[in-house]
């Protein structure tokens, strides 16, 4: 499958983005997905996953009540609703899919990668 991720730009802190990942080559609904991100100096971190259609969604504590992921498998793609955005979400934001229902929570388990988005929070 592949990945392409959209949405990024430079938001004042407060403020809100919109991600959204297209996938193509494979039936979308075989994945779950998920957002990861990488800010300058640091490794790269999960933040966000969904399953494929039973509504499963996990969030790393951090963004828990501002960011919500959603998906839309018949037009095959997913977003990431980030609101209430801090100076610490500044980071390049990576689309990312695993097939089958293991939700991609941890960077070993990902089986396909996105380009990434650049997100930048200015304070």
């Amino acid at each position: 499958v592949q990945l392409q991720a959209s949405g990024g730009g430079l938001v004042q802190a407060g403020g809100s983005l919109r991600l959204s990942c297209a996938a193509s080559g494979r039936p979308f609904s075989d994945y779950a997905m998920g957002w990861f991100r990488q800010s300058p100096g640091k490794e790269r971190e999960f933040v966000a996953a969904i399953g494929r259609a039973d509504g499963r969604v996990f969030y790393v504590d951090s963004v828990k009540g501002r960011f919500t992921i959603s998906r839309d498998n018949a037009k095959n793609t997913v977003h990431l609703q980030m609101n209430s955005l801090k100076p610490e979400d500044t980071a390049v934001y990576y689309c990312a899919a695993r097939y089958g229902d293991v939700l991609p929570s941890a960077e070993d388990i990902v089986g396909y990668w996105g380009e990434g988005t650049l997100v930048t929070v200015s304070s």
